[in-house]
């Protein structure tokens, strides 16, 4: 599922914040607000996309740099968040 969910967040980020250009796409373990490819805005756009295309609800605690500033961070965090949801079920 990890490598499913990056693949996923990359074409967001692609297509929202480098206007379609692939070759400016980040590698998993860049950090995209110290590379300014995301800013304060392009962090809530995530949040929503994550939402959205993932099914999960975002706390405000859960919208950090530990769970967002990179595309290995945001996989892992979604990827946990899934196996929690589908355990509590």
């Amino acid at each position: 599922m990890t490598q499913i969910v990056k693949e996923r967040v990359r074409a967001f980020i692609v297509e929202n914040f480098l206007f379609g250009d692939a070759s400016q796409a980040p590698a998993d373990d860049e950090s995209l607000i110290e590379n300014d490819v995301v800013d304060s805005t392009g962090v809530l756009e995530l949040v929503a996309f994550i939402e959205d295309g993932f099914n999960l609800s975002m706390a405000d605690g859960d919208i950090v740099p530990a769970n967002l500033d990179t595309l290995e961070r945001i996989a892992a965090f979604v990827s946990a968040r899934a196996a929690a949801a589908v355990a509590a079920e």
